[in-house]
């Protein structure tokens, strides 16, 4: 409950200042770009669907980009007025030079949201076991991607030599790719991994957020409309 009371006076402070139009109802429309549809933030939606940006003035529409390089484009491009995904796509643009980079304003979970799949149930699943196999993981430098080598290192295997990590598939198309074939694990948020279990197309093994511990993962980002 703090951490929902948090993001909403997170949001309401900053779309105040937000150059965002009204609707018939006199509520200010703010769009909000968020890296995936998951439970994992399920604070928003319970935020929005209980009607407590409406008792604020607010009409909050999420947007679902697919990606936090689809949600960080909405944001520079004026399409969304926040963004919610990992940190560290906003570290990278920052990187690039960009003087209008996007501020990180608030954080939302602190724990990875992906659980480890495999094509066989396993209830004594130990890391040891995927030595010599590969997994999907997500692209490069992306949060999802950069946890699971953590936890794979922390369990003694390096990521390229003893695991083959794949990482040329977009983030949401992991869950089909895994379906079809491709790679002996994966990792995937809820409600996918559950959807693929009941498929019968994989099996849940283990979380990966609490294999690596609390890091600040979704964050909540704003950059300044232009004058």
């Amino acid at each position: 409950m703090k951490r929902l009371t948090a993001l909403l006076l997170c949001l309401i402070m900053l779309f105040a200042l937000t150059a965002c139009s009204k609707d018939e109802s006199g509520l200010r429309k703010v769009t909000l770009n968020e890296v995936t549809r998951s439970v994992f933030y399920a604070p928003l939606y319970v935020a929005c669907s209980k009607g407590f940006f409406a008792e604020e003035g607010l009409e909050v529409d999420i947007v679902t980009g697919g990606g936090s390089d689809a949600s960080m484009t909405a944001l520079l491009s004026g399409e969304a007025d926040a963004a919610l995904m990992g940190p560290e796509t906003g570290i990278y643009v920052t990187n690039q030079g960009k003087a209008d980079h996007p501020m990180i304003i608030a954080q939302l979970t602190k724990r990875d949201g992906s659980f480890l799949l495999g094509r066989e149930a396993d209830d004594s699943f130990d890391f040891s076991k995927l030595k010599g196999k590969s997994i999907i993981a997500g692209r490069p430098g992306g949060m999802p991607y950069m946890t699971l080598l953590y936890v794979l290192r922390q369990h003694g295997l390096e990521p390229g030599s003893d695991v083959e990590v794949i990482s040329n598939i977009q983030f949401n198309l992991m869950g089909g790719a895994f379906e079809s074939g491709t790679g002996d694990y994966v990792t995937l948020f809820e409600p996918t991994a559950t959807e693929v279990e009941q498929a019968g197309k994989g099996y849940i093994l283990c979380s990966i957020g609490q294999e690596s511990g609390e890091i600040p993962y979704t964050c909540l980002l704003y950059t300044s409309p232009s004058p």
